[in-house]
């Protein structure tokens, strides 16, 4: 059984079992997150779309903890003036694990 849900401005097709890093969250680790907003639930030849979210489906998993993606550098520079400026960005995840899919 697999689904497709929404998080973080993103979707991610997720199955039991799985683990994941998805936007931040405001959750600690060990703490259980639901995800309501399912896009799609299937398994195998039976496929339920919703419109825009499958009705009484619900995702379950568990926050094992923070991340942080690569670091990506910004590099402005003018050959004709001196100018030069160097900024860098990591984003911050959470990685979840599902545990269950509720159809």
């Amino acid at each position: 059984m697999y689904a497709v849900i929404v998080t973080g401005g993103k979707q991610y097709r997720v199955w039991p079992g799985a683990r994941f890093e998805v936007e931040q969250l405001k959750r600690d680790a060990g703490d259980e997150v639901v995800f309501d907003q399912v896009l799609l639930v299937g398994d195998g030849a039976n496929i339920r779309i919703g419109r825009p979210f499958v009705e009484g489906a619900r995702v379950k998993a568990t926050v094992l903890g923070l991340a942080k993606g690569p670091k990506i550098i910004n590099f402005k520079h003018s050959g004709r003036t001196t100018l030069r400026r160097k900024t860098g960005h990591r984003q911050h995840y959470t990685r979840i694990r599902i545990d269950s899919i509720e159809a």
